[in-house]
């Protein structure tokens, strides 16, 4: 009969955390849509994207269903799909991808970093990171015990100050994450400033890891541009987007990665690993999207959303909150000097509370004792919930 041997009373117990848990908490932006879910009102908090689903998107993915997509598939996603974004990407950026070995399809854009970040980077090295940054980007480096070195835009246009970015690159340095269009300042890189980062990363051999998954969120002439189209930069930049914003799927979870072939290998295992794959069904829905609509969808959703932007900045104007109007992406951050709290959560809550309109602290995304006077909102809405948010904004 095997002796249990009682604990030393003087031994701390092996049942503990890890050393990362007692850092980690809810995102700010979790926790205000849960707020805001409580009191029944309306959420420009979460980048939900509530707006409608192209009807090719959603015919193809129920087809897909009813057919018996409902297995597993390649780790990297159905045939057609690596296809479809392979011409996607020649298409849009001139840009050559295999894709039997340079395309893979993500459970997100933001499993398509973790398993970049599994596959690229070790623990104590550092990556540089844009602020404010998407608090994501930051956590999954630090999940994996990589340190994010942040760099400030200066305000108020969000400008790269490229002394500060060299300023940041040490030998450790292994990687720069480039968001553009940017959340959630609505930043969009311009070519000057994409050239700045690329001689950085070629002198000091460093990975770019770019998110653009606001890629057609491009508002009064703006252009994004891809890192990888830029001289000496496809080797070494790892391209995540995907189809939640574009296509309003954000609960569907498709993204992918476009990379070269010497690092698609350990990305897929990675991603293999922690996801399996993305959702079968749902992956023939996206690949009929980028196969049936036309460019004149990708430009009417920029259009559509430049309209959402100009109401929400009136409100906030209106409401005494001044905006930084974005070049790209859904969201807006505005000045909240005026609602009481010491801090951006409170001031958020207070907001929340007089208006019933969900925001997100600015804090969220800065470092701390940072963004304590902003509040962020999202305008991926309903034309309808919007506007009713822009009313009730008036009101304050």
């Amino acid at each position: 009969m095997s002796k249990t041997l009682a604990p030393h009373p003087h031994t701390a117990s092996r049942l503990a955390l890890s050393e990362l848990a007692p850092g980690a908490m809810q995102s700010e932006i979790r926790a205000m849509s849960v707020e805001c879910e409580r009191i029944g009102g309306i959420n420009l908090a979460q980048g939900i994207c509530d707006t409608p689903v192209p009807m090719p998107v959603e015919t193809a993915a129920i087809a897909a269903i009813v057919g018996g997509h409902n297995i597993y598939t390649r780790q990297d996603g159905i045939a057609p799909l690596r296809k479809a974004i392979a011409e996607k990407q020649q298409r849009e950026y001139g840009l050559t991808y295999d894709p039997e070995t340079e395309v893979m399809v993500a459970s997100g854009a933001t499993a398509g970093l973790h398993a970049a970040a599994m596959a690229l980077l070790n623990p104590g090295d550092e990556v540089l990171v844009f602020e404010p940054f998407y608090g994501y980007h930051v956590t999954t480096l630090k999940s994996m015990r990589v340190k994010p070195v942040l760099v400030a835009l200066a305000e108020p246009d969000w400008v790269l100050d490229t002394d500060a970015l060299r300023a940041a690159i040490t030998e450790r340095t292994r990687a720069i994450i480039v968001n553009t269009p940017a959340n959630p300042s609505g930043k969009v890189f311009s070519r000057p400033e994409m050239e700045a980062i690329a001689d950085a990363a070629r002198e000091h051999d460093l990975f770019v890891l770019t998110d653009e998954i606001y890629e057609y969120f491009v508002y009064d002439g703006a252009k994004h541009i891809c890192m990888a189209t830029l001289d000496g930069m496809r080797e070494r930049t790892i391209v995540m987007s995907g189809f939640s914003k574009t296509f309003s799927v954000t609960g569907w979870r498709l993204g992918y990665v476009t990379a070269d072939a010497k690092w698609m290998g350990a990305l897929g295992y990675f991603h293999d690993l922690t996801y399996v794959c993305a959702p079968s069904a749902l992956q023939h829905g996206t690949a009929a999207g980028l196969e049936q609509l036309p460019p004149t969808f990708y430009t009417q959703l920029a259009a559509d959303h430049q309209s959402k932007r100009e109401r929400i900045v009136a409100a906030l104007r209106d409401a005494g909150m001044e905006p930084s109007v974005p070049a790209g992406a859904y969201y807006v951050l505005a000045r909240a000097g005026r609602l009481p709290g010491e801090t951006a959560a409170l001031k958020a809550r207070h907001l929340l509370a007089k208006t019933g309109v969900a925001s997100v602290a600015g804090s969220a995304f800065f470092r701390p004792g940072r963004g304590e006077d902003l509040l962020r909102f999202c305008f991926a809405k309903k034309d309808a919930d919007l506007d009713e948010a822009c009313a009730r904004l008036r009101r304050l």
